[in-house]
């Protein structure tokens, strides 16, 4: 199912909104998805862009993922565990949507690259998926926001040691590169993950639902071939000022000397659509923490049985997560915490719950805070931890990893007690 399938399938059931009337990518577009957070949004007429249209919201659900993977809420963490255990391997086409026109001329300017905040710094892509091919561990995909210089180049925010920038380092005349744009929530979930070195994120991509790739035309890389738009060229040596613009906490991300990005070739669909995630919307926080969920998931199965994970928009879908597992020893509770923290490094705080908690809903991991957690028990506190430099109150040393103070909380119930005072009453069904 590519995009414009999956909006079809939206609106067939009264999910899309239409947005008909004049909206500029001038700031216009980013207060209406603000206001409209989580759903489903198809801009129409953007202003001084003839024939394009942007869309946004449409992995803002954990439903829109289990619509396209086919499943429940519940079994897409499972899903993507079985994924990134076992990647299918992508098929070649010659032909695909995504050079349905290929331009004669590279003009960035045409593009409806939008301005989200007025202190960013130039217009931004940020739901590009970059691809690239490292010659010893093979095609990388990842996500790295993307600020418009001029007609033809970019300066892009390339978090060091990750996968685009150990083989950036490897190429002294600058990466060949792809930013794939407009793409199917499975590419952009699996996109996402951080699978280990030499794993392809299009292999998981395809194991979840269909991913076809074609080869770009000026680059040396398969890319995949539902892709709306796709900017091919070189990440250069040359560097200039990136940012600001607001990070994943709603918080804003501050100024670096970033690599440019020089763009060779622009291939796009027919009437293509440009999708638009807001920073620090809901689909920036499902496309950032859902990820990190299945190996939280895999890390905590290998002590004792794990039946969920959710890493919880509260915590800015990256720092807190809910661990629930169906406890059968006494030190389950701790062995799940430790594991957790192993799953996603970059984790601050988690709770642990029973199988009778709806991880999901907040009041209720709240109450088994409340009715079963002890802090002289029950809390467990790790001193001068790594931790996330998206965390403004970690401790941020330049050139080297930030550290923070980490807490798990275990909301399990007691071993050895009888559980009679800790359940829940129920009146039964009301008919």
């Amino acid at each position: 199912m590519d995009l414009r399938a999956f909006l079809t399938a939206l609106d067939t059931d009264g999910d899309l909104v239409h947005i008909a009337a004049p909206t500029s990518p001038v700031f216009e577009v980013a207060r209406a998805i603000a206001a409209q957070d989580g759903i489903p949004l198809l801009f129409e007429n953007l202003p001084g862009f003839p024939g394009w249209r942007l869309a946004s919201g449409y992995v803002a659900q954990r439903a829109h993922f289990a619509r396209v993977l086919g499943c429940s809420i519940e079994e897409i963490v499972p899903r993507l565990a079985a994924a990134l255990e076992k990647p299918g391997t992508p098929p070649h086409v010659e032909e695909a949507p995504c050079q349905e026109v290929v331009e004669p001329d590279v003009d960035l300017t045409r593009i409806p690259i939008p301005r989200y905040h007025p202190q960013d710094g130039g217009p931004y892509i940020t739901a590009g998926v970059t691809v690239i091919q490292d010659p010893d561990y093979g095609r990388n995909l990842s996500f790295h926001r993307l600020m418009r210089l001029d007609g033809n180049r970019f300066v892009g925010r390339i978090v060091e040691r990750r996968g685009t920038d150990t083989a950036w380092h490897k190429f002294p005349d600058g990466l060949p590169m792809a930013v794939c744009i407009g793409l199917p929530p499975h590419i952009l979930l699996a996109a996402a993950l951080s699978p280990a070195k030499g794993v392809d994120e299009l292999g998981i991509a395809h194991a979840l639902a269909p991913a076809p790739t074609v080869r770009c035309k000026t680059v040396p890389i398969y890319v995949p071939a539902a892709a709306e738009l796709v900017l091919e060229g070189i990440l250069t040596h040359e560097f200039t000022t990136e940012g600001p613009f607001p990070d994943l906490t709603g918080t804003m991300d501050g100024i670096r000397q970033q690599p440019i990005f020089r763009v060779t070739a622009i291939t796009h669909r027919q009437a293509p659509i440009f999708h638009a995630l807001l920073p620090a919307g809901l689909e920036h926080k499902n496309l950032m923490g859902m990820p990190r969920e299945p190996t939280i998931f895999t890390e905590v199965n290998k002590v004792t049985q794990c039946t969920g994970v959710y890493i919880t928009p509260g915590g800015c879908s990256w720092l807190h997560a809910v661990v629930q597992i169906a406890k059968q020893d006494l030190d389950d509770g701790a062995r799940a915490i430790e594991a957790a923290f192993r799953g996603h490094t970059s984790l601050k705080h988690v709770v642990v719950v029973d199988t009778d908690v709806d991880i999901f809903n907040p009041a209720d991991v709240e109450w088994a805070i409340a009715t079963r957690f002890q802090a002289d028990r029950d809390l467990y506190l790790f001193i001068d931890q790594p931790s996330s430099s998206l965390d403004p109150s970690a401790r941020q040393i330049p050139g080297q990893k930030a550290r923070t103070a980490k807490m798990g909380l275990d909301a399990t119930l007691p071993w050895g007690e009888s559980y009679e005072g800790y359940m829940r009453v129920s009146y039964g069904v009301y008919s």
